[in-house]
């Protein structure tokens, strides 16, 4: 671990108050309470209340409580942890449906994170680890996730993507690939990402490992917006066009009942 930054604590230590008695407290209070010196507890709540993680109480003149980022970012938390763990469930039923590997991903900047993950039960299988990031425009899910974007915040991670790479490889305007058959050509994974957003699924032939491939449909929340993807993976000895179309069909109706669960109403599609 590294070393803890000493205003940082003091600053969730003031939080952490807040969360005892009746949910409010005074400069005076917190200064009693933490032992901080006066000066130190006035620079930091300002700093909380000018944040908004703290905000005066108007009918208790002096007195603060929990502000309305504290609320964002505990409904942010709780939005993952339902997805993740209606994710698993839905992972399973479709795991059990075509007996291959099933991930729920998240878009984390320009990559994929998969916050639940059920392996395939043949002995030759995809193994995904929860918790584990890839290039998003390297990944069926990931390009899902791209694709389901507004163009000029889908461009702005790509640029990101440019902007972070090696002198020649920037000269060059590729994106760094994880196996021959990744798409690198910024033009070419946009048209790619247009196809997809108006075919509703995402395909990835080798394109993260040379011997898997896989498919994926995005999952959406009760605004339409997509939140996820959800991805069947499969070894490339198991992988054919029929088998493509089965398992595109089982992932959209994955992607379909774990966006029902979070309120969607209506095809992912």
């Amino acid at each position: 671990m590294g070393r803890l930054v000493p205003a940082v604590t003091r600053a969730f230590d003031i939080l952490e108050l807040f969360l005892q008695g009746d949910g409010t407290l005074s400069a005076p209070e917190i200064t009693r309470r933490l032992g901080l010196p006066r000066t130190t507890t006035h620079e930091l709540v300002s700093t909380l209340a000018a944040r908004h993680y703290l905000v005066a109480v108007p009918e208790r003149p002096g007195r603060y409580r929990l502000g309305v980022r504290t609320y964002q970012l505990g409904s942010r938390y709780a939005e993952r942890l339902d997805l993740a763990a209606e994710g698993r469930e839905v992972a399973r039923g479709t795991a059990a449906a075509c007996g291959e590997t099933v991930r729920v991903a998240l878009l984390e900047d320009a990559h994929v994170i998969h916050v639940a993950t059920v392996d395939s039960t043949h002995a030759v299988r995809m193994v995904a680890a929860a918790g584990r990031r890839l290039p998003a425009h390297c990944t069926a899910a990931g390009k899902m996730l791209l694709a389901g974007l507004p163009a000029d915040e889908r461009d702005g991670l790509l640029g990101e993507l440019l902007d972070g790479l090696p002198g020649e490889l920037a000269d060059g305007r590729r994106l760094i690939g994880m196996t021959p058959w990744s798409v690198t050509d910024p033009d070419a994974l946009r048209a790619a990402l247009d196809g997809i957003a108006a075919l509703g699924v995402a395909v990835e032939r080798r394109e993260s490992h040379p011997d898997v491939c896989c498919v994926a449909a995005p999952v959406r929340d009760r605004s339409g917006r997509v939140v996820a993807a959800l991805s069947v993976s499969v070894p490339v000895i198991r992988w054919d066009e029929a088998r493509e179309g089965e398992l595109t069909a089982l992932a959209v109706r994955g992607a379909g009942e774990l966006s029902a669960r979070l309120g969607h109403r209506g095809p992912v599609r």
